[in-house]
């Protein structure tokens, strides 16, 4: 962590402590939205953002901008290059999940950790949600192709072994399993002293689901005119506080049986920027609606104790936004008006490729 990023979490950290009164952030999910057709297309407000556009780097004393994710020692740009020179290696990656043909269906496996928030738990002593983090990393992961996730793996690594702190740890795992709907297979605990900072660990975990070959979701027929749903999100997910991660397979998978889902993105680091276009064929972009949702206010607590640009807010977290499903519109209409979760019209499929907000 940089010096910037280990004071922003050391003051997060304190103030979501279970013992101090600081701040209140209302972690609450979007609980507003409305469904409708003739959006009023305003003229462009704010920067639109490709996803090939290069993060600049604002300079720390306030003279030219406000904190990036590049600055908090995290180089979106750079982990894109090497997924890029990965796929040389091994083509077919770069999707939420990756897909293995087993007889009619696909097996969909995922693997992800919980980031910086490690950090936060450490410095708030809360151990009990962390593992609902990590399963939710993984099976949101995969379930954007479709996929009823089957298992979960852990792996727990720490230099010295605090057993009741793992059991917190294993416990909020057992808890995401359980919310999946899927078997927590076994893990790895590796004690390694002297790795890890005292009282520290990391965390990474695997989770594999299975899809028929027929009704996998791979964006392949999206199409202009077509528009986005976003389901709420709980807040920043893994990339800061501490509120447990929304685990989106069993709402994902209802909406997706009722038919006309043709991609979905999960919406973490690189927030929509990064993450919807990963779900477009080539040639297509998102124009996205601002002022469609209401997002929780610690992005504005946030944005401000970073001096953070609205272009990089957008970059780096979710907004209140942790899933989007593409869908026709027609099919969009019938999620929203449900109201069963809470679903959001947030923008359209258009001809450009890149991510515009309207």
């Amino acid at each position: 962590m940089t010096a910037v990023n280990a004071e922003l979490t050391r003051a997060i950290g304190a103030a979501i402590r279970p013992s101090s009164r600081k701040i209140d952030f209302s972690h609450r999910a979007v609980d507003r939205c409305a469904f409708n057709p003739s959006f009023e297309r305003r003229s462009l407000q704010a920067v639109g953002v490709t996803g090939a556009a290069k993060n600049r780097a604002f300079a720390m004393d306030g003279s030219s901008g406000g904190l990036t994710y590049k600055d908090a020692g995290v180089d979106i740009d750079a982990g894109t290059e090497l997924v890029r020179r990965i796929a040389k290696m091994a083509p077919g990656i770069g999707g939420f999940g990756g897909l293995f043909p087993l007889g009619d269906s696909y097996l969909v496996a995922g693997t992800d950790g919980v980031g910086t928030k490690l950090k936060l738990a450490f410095e708030t002593g809360i151990h009990d949600t962390i593992g609902i983090d990590l399963v939710a990393m993984s099976v949101n992961d995969i379930v954007t192709s479709g996929a009823k996730p089957l298992f979960f793996l852990d792996y727990f690594a720490t230099s010295h072994l605090d057993v009741d702190l793992a059991e917190k740890v294993i416990r909020g795992i057992v808890d995401g399993c359980q919310q999946s709907d899927c078997a927590l297979l076994g893990g790895e605990t590796a004690e390694m002293p002297d790795f890890y900072a005292e009282g520290e660990y990391d965390l990474s975990g695997f989770a594999v689901g299975i899809v028929k070959k027929e009704l996998v979701i791979d964006g392949n027929n999206i199409v202009a005119g077509d528009v986005l749903i976003g389901l709420p999100s709980s807040g920043v997910h893994c990339e800061a506080l501490m509120a447990p991660t929304v685990i989106y397979v069993k709402q994902v998978l209802d909406i997706v049986g009722k038919g006309g889902v043709k991609g979905i993105a999960h919406i973490t680091g690189g927030g929509f920027t990064d993450n919807i276009p990963r779900v477009f064929p080539k040639g297509l972009g998102a124009a996205i609606y601002n002022n469609s949702w209401e997002a929780p206010p610690v992005f504005k607590w946030i944005q401000e104790a970073g001096n953070i640009e609205d272009a990089e807010m957008r970059r780096t977290f979710n907004m209140g936004i942790g899933m989007v499903l593409v869908v026709p519109k027609e099919v969009g209409r019938r999620i929203v008006e449900d109201g069963e979760h809470k679903a959001c019209l947030i923008g359209e499929v258009v001809g450009t490729e890149g991510v515009s907000y309207l």
